[in-house]
């Protein structure tokens, strides 16, 4: 990313101009997200690879690997890749909404006896509000949905996409992919911005978290 920094002491209506970008932005790639794609034989990485024309490689990147991850890996390796790759993109969705849904909603359940939802802060300030019971409460849901799959394997949407020609089915997973990889750089977005407010409170002269959907709070 780019070295330079916003000094946090620039004038309030400097920061607010850049937070009008920021939104702008953001809305810009979320419609791309939605939008039709088409795949580009262009590399970004100093060698070819012979996953150059994997689904994923879109416009404007092109095959995007600076690192050389697939360099020299077997087909099998590749599907492990990619597989975390759609996993970390579907955390990252959940992880987002987890932002979100709070600002506007609260569980009327006690996440650990004594403590309701609607007294745990929103964010990263719930870091150390939840207590031991509650964290390992969600370890625990966590780790059986992940290693055990307790939550099934969804087959409503296996039978819709059963339902899909070949070549919708691929846009289908394209645009999945595209929507956790957006959703990742929102979260780690959403993380910082937090995280500043928790240690510099008011920072960006705003009174709530999610200041791009200024309709969740009307």
């Amino acid at each position: 990313g780019s070295k330079s920094q916003v000094p946090l002491l620039a004038p309030i209506h400097q920061q607010h101009s850049k937070m009008k970008t920021a939104v702008f932005a953001s809305v810009v790639a979320s419609a791309a997200a939605f939008a039709p794609v088409s795949k580009v034989s262009t590399s970004t990485s100093l060698a070819a690879s012979p996953y150059e024309a994997e689904l994923g490689v879109i416009k404007p990147t092109g095959f995007f690997d600076p690192l050389g991850l697939s360099n020299d890996i077997d087909p099998e390796t590749f599907d492990q890749y990619r597989a975390a790759e759609l996993k970390h993109g579907r955390v990252a969705q959940l992880a987002v909404l987890g932002y979100i849904v709070p600002e506007v909603y609260r569980f009327d359940f006690d996440i650990a006896p004594g403590l309701p939802c609607a007294e745990v802060p929103n964010g990263v300030a719930a870091l150390d509000a939840i207590p031991s019971l509650g964290w390992a409460q969600m370890v625990f849901l966590i780790g059986a949905v992940d290693y055990w799959g307790v939550l099934g394997d969804f087959e409503v949407g296996k039978k819709a996409a059963a339902s899909l020609s070949p070549e919708q089915l691929e846009e289908r997973k394209l645009q999945e992919l595209q929507h956790g990889r957006l959703a990742m750089l929102a979260i780690l977005e959403l993380l910082r911005h937090d995280s500043q407010n928790l240690v510099q409170p008011g920072f960006d002269g705003l009174d709530k978290m999610i200041s791009g959907l200024p309709f969740l709070y009307e």
